[in-house]
């Protein structure tokens, strides 16, 4: 026998019905018309794909747009975040629109979307989320790491690339922007410290295809003592270790015997409190960043940090047109997430369920264009909704 759920929200006179076959009963459409920038109308297309998704369960309705760049989607009565992203060639088009809502009646909203280009580097995985003492009782969170990926077919360099973590740290925390989105529009908003790698410009390449490693907590062998943790004492990877700001040795202790010292990863400003790498472990965020026109300590000497609206944290503000790539997470067990990369970088986000289990956040592989190019080509449309995916193990584990 075929059962249908009613889910009441908080809202007046709000409520929506689904059938446990899949079908939902159609209350209401939603016509989104996708707004191409100014210069790139002739991009418009049809069989773009929209998204809607009910913000307080989380069930996602799909659409396709036709050719005058428009689709309508049936929706039961909700609240929803609604996105768009589009990719031809290098060319980039993302757009969302948080907290629209379809209530007793038929909607329309038009849906400006944002350029921008595809990434040589790109970040393959983040992860944060811990994992298991088994055989031994406990959790262990002390061996955070991230990848790099060179996506392109010509050599790229690491050299004076930055990274960082925004601020909140966690997607579940109140945005103390939320009444200036225009600052995180057009900045990326760090927490705690700026990141750089080291060399002369050519001291670090990275092939086509190739991945570089980056310790964020403890450059050991970790699955010694924990066999679900992994090894992160290698040669070839790179290091965020510092003894004058990083002090908490659980988290930092000294580098196993295989690191180098040219890949200890440099810090050209620290302004963070904690005495250790601050980085969420259930909603990740991370960018990838450099400087233009200038070099980072010239910007960071010559612009003020800032200092997060009612509180006492500083933070230091990063143009948005330096950013090469970012990622960002939501919480999977919360539905109260908050975006915190603008969508000229991230349009959208990856959903991490549950910490201390050694899960991990990878990006997809373009399988068409890894063929056709003949080394591994990851998905790049800056939407990690459309680019990642919860993975059980870490890539790392043996």
């Amino acid at each position: 026998m075929k059962r249908s759920i009613c889910i009441f929200m908080m809202l007046p006179l709000l409520q929506c019905c689904m059938e446990m076959s899949g079908t939902y009963t159609a209350l209401n459409t939603l016509k989104v018309t996708a707004m191409y920038p100014e210069g790139y109308s002739s991009f418009r297309r049809a069989g773009v794909e929209v998204t809607a998704e009910n913000v307080s369960n989380g069930y996602l309705f799909r659409g396709e747009t036709s050719d005058d760049g428009s689709a309508t989607i049936t929706l039961p009565n909700g609240i929803y975040r609604v996105s768009v992203s589009d990719r031809i060639g290098t060319s980039i088009f993302n757009g969302a629109s948080d907290r629209v809502r379809v209530c007793d009646g038929n909607e329309s909203i038009d849906l400006p979307l944002v350029y921008s280009k595809a990434g040589t580097l790109v970040i393959k995985e983040v992860y944060t989320g811990g994992c298991s003492k088994f055989p031994q009782e406990g959790t262990y969170q002390s061996d955070k790491y991230f990848i790099i990926h060179n996506n392109d077919s010509r050599t790229a360099y690491l050299d004076s690339l930055c990274f960082g973590t925004l601020f909140p740290w966690n997607s579940t925390s109140s945005n103390p922007w939320s009444d200036n989105p225009a600052y995180t529009l057009d900045n990326v908003v760090i927490g705690q410290a700026i990141w750089q790698f080291g060399g002369d410009g050519t001291t670090f390449p990275l092939a086509p295809g190739e991945d570089a490693v980056v310790v964020l907590c403890g450059a050991i062998d970790h699955s010694m003592q924990y066999p679900l943790s992994v090894n992160l004492n290698n040669e070839d990877y790179f290091v965020v270790y510092n003894l004058t700001y990083l002090t908490m040795t659980s988290y930092h202790p000294a580098p196993g015997d295989r690191i180098r010292q040219e890949r200890i990863i440099g810090c050209p400003e620290y302004f963070g409190q904690a005495k250790a790498v601050t980085i969420s472990m259930n909603s990740p965020t991370l960018v990838l960043f450099r400087a233009e026109g200038m070099t980072i300590q010239e910007y960071l000497s010559s612009t003020p940090q800032s200092q997060v609206p009612g509180g006492s944290e500083k933070v230091r503000p990063i143009p948005v047109e330096w950013v090469i790539d970012g990622m960002e997470a939501f919480n999977g067990a919360s539905v109260s997430n908050s975006k915190r990369l603008s969508t000229k970088v991230d349009a959208g986000y990856v959903s991490f369920s549950e910490v201390y289990k050694g899960r991990t956040l990878m990006r997809r592989t373009d399988e068409a264009a890894s063929a056709e190019k003949g080394y591994e080509v990851l998905m790049d449309t800056n939407n990690s909704t459309t680019d990642f995916y919860e993975r059980e193990t870490q890539s790392l584990h043996k």
